[in-house]
C-alpha cells in the first residue's frame, strides 16, 4: 500500500464521496461526473489521485471507462489504523 498516496487521496471531500459512491458499485466516469459540480479537467484529477492510491480500479468497457473500489486497499489501510489502537480501546475496555 502507498500510504502517503492514501491519505492524500482521502484527504479531499470530493475524493472521499467519489469512493461512498463507489461502495454501492462500479460506475461509468460520465455516470460519476453527473453526481459532482465540478469541471471535467477537475474529475479527472480526482481519478488520477485516486488511480495513483489504488483506492480504484479501472475497466475500458467499449468507449467508456468505469471506476469500481479496490476494496484491499481499504481493507490494510483499516488494519494497520486499528493497529494504532490499543487493543483494550478496540474492545471498549477499560484501561
Amino acid at each position: 500500500m502507498k500510504q502517503q498516496e492514501v491519505f492524500r487521496a482521502l484527504a479531499d471531500p470530493t475524493r472521499r464521496a467519489i469512493l461512498k459512491r463507489l461502495q454501492k458499485g462500479a460506475l461509468s466516469a460520465g455516470g460519476i461526473g453527473a453526481l459532482f459540480d465540478i469541471t471535467g479537467a477537475s474529475l479527472s484529477h480526482h481519478f488520477g489521485v485516486l488511480k495513483a492510491a489504488d483506492l480504484v480500479r479501472t475497466e475500458r468497457r467499449g468507449r467508456s471507462i468505469v471506476y469500481s473500489l479496490n476494496t484491499s486497499v481499504m481493507e490494510d489501510l483499516t488494519r494497520m489504523v486499528l493497529d494504532l489502537i490499543p487493543a483494550t480501546h478496540r474492545h471498549g475496555e477499560d484501561q
